[in-house]
């Protein structure tokens, strides 16, 4: 690839985490916590919010079910681990993110952004592996490294939340890197339309659903049946679901690109 395609997606996440730097610490909001549709069923307080993680578990398990075949991995080539990872990731955050609704508070939101951060570390791993054009030996590292940088993140986040100076700088960042860092990896990599198709409808629903996460209270006073936050938790769910029916779908056989004398990789 031209080398100015090569760095472009280094460099955009440099401005970004520059940007960020400049900027100072970035806290929490104060009403965090304080989420619309606090109905209760069945003795199940939030139930919408608690329940609508269900998706998560879902799609997570519909995941780490595909990689029950031998010639799957083999398709994905290096990038498997990272979608097992990505997998882990998310069906974890059913769990935790269920515990942080059923009594929000920081300590609880700790266990709900602790799996959300390794979803997300593990799926740019899987994209390194197969558009970034990483040597193979260094693409062995990138997955550990990720998702030890995405638990310090909201590590970071609690430890400074502690002490009455939140900075959800770190968390941020690992959430926007695959949202800038793969589309310009696969376009740089000529990734399969299908790839960068699927990974542009997820990115598309993900966006839409932080939008609703923002206007939690107003959705919910102009739908009276469901919140802003609960539909967020459907719409990531649904992004997840993309990226999965594309992994399942994806054809068995042949690795799609070569990024080395020694491993050969298919685009994720």
């Amino acid at each position: 690839m031209n080398r100015w395609k090569h760095y472009l997606p280094y460099t955009a996440m440099l401005l970004i985490a520059a940007a960020m730097l400049v900027h100072g610490p970035i806290p929490q909001p104060q009403d965090y916590h304080a989420f619309a549709d606090g109905r209760e069923r069945f003795h199940v307080p939030n139930v919408a919010d608690v329940a609508s993680n269900l998706g998560f578990l879902i799609v997570g398990v519909w995941g780490l079910w595909a990689f029950r075949h031998p010639e799957r991995r083999t398709a994905l080539g290096a990038a498997w681990p990272g979608y097992v990872t990505f997998y882990i990731g998310v069906a974890l955050t059913a769990i935790g993110s269920g515990y942080y609704h059923l009594e929000p508070d920081n300590a609880r939101l700790f266990w709900d952004r602790l799996p959300i951060a390794i979803a997300c570390s593990g799926l740019l791993a899987a994209a390194a592996a197969t558009c970034a054009n990483v040597h193979h030996r260094i693409a062995k590292l990138v997955l550990p490294v990720l998702v030890c940088a995405a638990a310090l993140s909201v590590v970071w986040w609690s430890a400074t939340e502690a002490r009455g100076v939140g900075d959800l700088r770190p968390y941020l960042l690992i959430q926007v890197a695959p949202l800038v860092m793969i589309p310009l990896w696969q376009w740089a990599a000529g990734a399969p339309r299908r790839d960068r198709v699927a990974f542009g409808i997820a990115i598309l629903l993900y966006v839409l659903a932080k939008i609703f996460e923002l206007y939690d209270h107003e959705v919910f006073a102009g739908l009276g049946i469901v919140s802003g936050h609960t539909i967020k938790h459907l719409l990531a769910v649904a992004a997840v679901a993309v990226l999965t029916i594309n992994v399942v779908l994806r054809e068995n056989g042949t690795p799609r690109h070569h990024t080395g004398p020694t491993n050969q990789k298919v685009s994720g």
